[in-house]
């Protein structure tokens, strides 16, 4: 096999993909109060939620550790690429490269490159998916490194919660300077900016949010037609559907994705949480 794409486990993959030999993922950890799981094939995202929601605290994530990455570098693959979330949300892109640098200490050398998604779920994929093409177009390593690098920092990342409580309370917020109070029913429109989280708009009630979403996404997308339009959803598959729709009477992308929720995004997007990337 000549490549390999390592994600770590907050990254959506089609259904299609799961079974790909050419894909890994690496889960991250899950801890709500003392119910731990590893997030991976077995996730029940119906129970998660069941159990978020008797928790009166904040659940959290654990990144894996570098030496669950370098193993998963440990691949007869000429070139290996891992796509990690954003550097400001979580630990696991030092991680990635600290396994790399373990890697290439016991085993020798090899191509290898890591990539801070500066995004998260479906920001991930649309890398990875980058990745895909990029290699079965036969480009070389460092070509694919400086066009994958490049694609990403194209990435407009998007979200609407009902409930933003996990990421305030771990601390993910700590780029936005006010939020308001969700008793008024307020509701923010959330993107990414190098990354860190920041507010992009506010309106009354969730289906305006999710249409303000739908319009930021489609008025700031360029080259629509060549680009991947990727819906994630915390089980609120209506929702995604009815995003999809308004930003496709908008504008039109080669391809359309929605897909549900693994378990870091299902911690951190709540139920009802929809996530647009493009």
């Amino acid at each position: 096999m000549k490549y390999k794409i390592v994600v770590d486990s907050c990254c959506e993959l089609p259904e299609s993909l799961l079974q790909d030999e050419r894909f890994q993922r690496v889960p991250l950890g899950l801890e709500v109060g003392n119910y731990s799981i590893l997030d991976d094939e077995s996730f029940d995202q119906k129970e998660f939620l069941r159990k978020v929601a008797e928790y009166p605290k904040c659940p959290k994530s654990s990144c894996p550790s570098p030496e669950r990455f370098m193993e998963s570098f440990h691949e007869e693959a000429e070139h290996v690429y891992a796509v990690t979330l954003s550097s400001h949300l979580s630990g696991c892109y030092n991680s990635a490269q600290l396994g790399k640098r373990l890697y290439l200490e016991k085993f020798g050398e090899k191509q290898i490159h890591v990539v801070d998604s500066e995004s998260a779920s479906g920001g991930e994929t649309q890398i990875a998916l980058k990745i895909m093409e990029l290699e079965e177009k036969g480009f070389s390593f460092e070509k694919i490194v400086e066009k994958v690098e490049a694609f990403r920092d194209s990435i407009h990342t998007y979200f609407v919660l009902d409930n933003l409580e996990t990421l305030r309370k771990n601390g993910r917020l700590s780029g936005v300077k006010a939020l308001v109070a969700s008793t008024l029913n307020i509701k923010p429109v959330m993107g990414s900016n190098k990354g860190e989280i920041i507010q992009k708009s506010q309106t009354i009630g969730i289906k305006k949010a999710l249409s303000r979403m739908a319009e930021l996404a489609a008025s700031e997308v360029r080259n629509a037609a060549e680009r991947r339009l990727i819906i994630t959803h915390c089980n609120a598959a209506e929702r995604a559907e009815q995003v999809k729709q308004m930003i496709l009477e908008k504008v039109k992308f080669r391809e359309c994705i929605i897909m549900d929720t693994r378990g870091v995004s299902s911690m951190y997007a709540n139920d009802g949480g929809v996530i647009v990337t493009t």
